[in-house]
């Protein structure tokens, strides 16, 4: 190789989803490094210069997570969640459009609510069977149970008012239509919504494209300005990603500093239980329904989709990781526009696996660690109920907990009880989260089916 051949190749870039699989690594790293020198006693009279009872220093640590690298986080998610409504809205109904035939849309929305049952109803049924194996609530002692209890039980008293709100199945049926589409876009994010949220954002959505395909004509500058408004949304996502790998590192060295591995080793065999569960979901359930449905191996797939996977660890939410799953869908998979855009807006919120999985496990759980035997009818409610919860389940952190709140109390385990799994939720979170979006991705690489070019997903308007 001569010089001049060297000077002409330009350097390597490192991949954004390396960027990002660094900063989450150098986050963890820091955050169970500084939660154990801060735990660290004063030895031979040298303080410990994390410690907040040392000559009256003031936590250092505490004030690192609180000050520095949160703020860092939320900017990041900031910035994914103030497109997350313009992106589901335009996505949604640009997705009906380029689709054309409502009839189209019909076949394609079975399609997909056929994969999402498969796999939902798989991800809750491998969870409760290994809860009934390994039995994680048995070896939790009474003495730990209330003290993961004392400790939670502020925000486990939120959590148990949020679910007396739950609303009757008619309630939830109806308000899929909402009566004020702007009041519904304002309280998606936040969940202050009167109806339900993101769920009656996409319905809105869908009807607005529908109607555009049964006036083309008159709406050529209306489908201008959603294909503007979609392509706007791309672009602020793009500089968001700039931010990734350090936002989503601030974010895991924010919760690590502050929990440490002490709540893990209290709750060892739950974490396990539900990481076992996630796990064996996402690497032999998917790969086995995309070798039945898909034109692309397990491989390809994963590979493809490493860098949504790895936003989806950092942020904890499907909505935050819905623009970068897109992305990823349309480039990387090489997915057709309209499979991506229908199929990863609608699953955000109706196709949560991991989050399905996750309830099961809990309330079963409890009802080990409360010595309340569920018969088998019980457990299937648990399953049933499960499957439906994930289907309603806000795509934001935290966002699952009131659901289960109401299934535990549907079975006769006290609400209250949540405490004691509060503490390292968030880490859960983040790894069900990966489940969620991976699995979205899985539905839509299974509804464009083993050919780029079949009928049922190919519209005229294909790009």
């Amino acid at each position: 190789m001569t010089d001049s051949t060297i000077a002409t190749n330009p350097p390597r870039r490192v991949p954004l989803h390396t960027k990002i699989l660094i900063g989450l690594l150098v986050g963890l790293v820091l955050g169970l490094s500084a939660n154990w020198l801060e735990r660290q006693p004063v030895v031979a009279g040298v303080v410990n210069p994390l410690d907040e009872n040392a000559n009256g220093v003031h936590d250092r640590l505490e004030w690192v997570a609180l000050n520095l690298a949160e703020p860092v986080g939320k900017i990041f998610l900031r910035l994914m969640f103030m497109v997350v409504l313009p992106l589901v809205f335009s996505a949604l109904a640009l997705a009906v459009v380029e689709i054309g035939d409502v009839r189209r849309l019909g076949r394609l929305g079975l399609r997909t609510l056929f994969f999402t049952a498969i796999l939902s109803s798989t991800a809750v049924l491998l969870g409760i069977t290994l809860v009934d194996t390994i039995r994680p609530g048995h070896s939790l002692p009474p003495q730990k149970r209330d003290e993961l209890q004392a400790r939670e039980k502020q925000r486990a008293s939120a959590s148990v008012e949020q679910a007396k709100k739950a609303k009757p199945v008619r309630d939830v049926i109806v308000d899929m239509l909402p009566e004020n589409p702007l009041q519904e876009m304002v309280g998606a994010i936040d969940g202050t919504s009167k109806g339900n949220g993101m769920l009656a954002v996409m319905v809105f959505a869908l009807i607005f494209g529908a109607a555009i395909t049964a006036a083309p004509d008159k709406c050529t500058t209306l489908v201008g300005w959603l294909e503007g408004l979609n392509a706007i949304s791309m672009v602020v996502i793009g500089w968001a990603m700039r931010l990734a790998p350090l936002g989503a590192g601030c974010l895991v060295f924010s919760i690590t500093a502050r929990l440490g591995f002490d709540i893990v080793v209290t709750l060892f065999w739950f974490v396990l239980t539900v990481l076992l569960g996630l796990g064996l979901h996402l690497f032999v359930t998917y790969p086995i329904v995309l070798t039945l449905f898909s034109r692309l191996s397990p491989r390809q797939f994963f590979r493809g989709a490493r860098e949504a996977m790895l936003v989806a660890f950092g942020t904890s939410s499907s909505n935050a990781t819905l623009p970068t799953a897109i992305k990823v869908a349309e480039t990387d998979l090489k997915l057709p526009k309209e499979i991506s855009r229908f199929v990863l807006t609608v699953g955000a919120t109706g196709n949560q696996n991991g989050t399905a999985l996750y309830e099961g496990v809990v309330v079963l759980f409890m009802a080990q660690v409360y010595g309340i035997e569920l018969s088998f009818a019980q457990q299937l409610q648990v399953v049933l109920m499960s499957i439906l919860a994930g289907v309603g389940t806000a795509g934001v952190p935290g966002g699952s907990l009131p659901l289960i709140v109401v299934l535990m109390q549907s079975v006769g385990v006290p609400g209250e009880g949540i405490g004691i799994i509060m503490g390292i939720d968030r880490i859960l979170d983040m790894c069900r989260t990966v489940l969620n979006v991976s699995g979205d991705l899985v539905v839509a690489t299974c509804v464009a089916g083993r050919s780029e070019n079949a009928a049922v997903i190919a519209s005229p308007h294909s790009s």
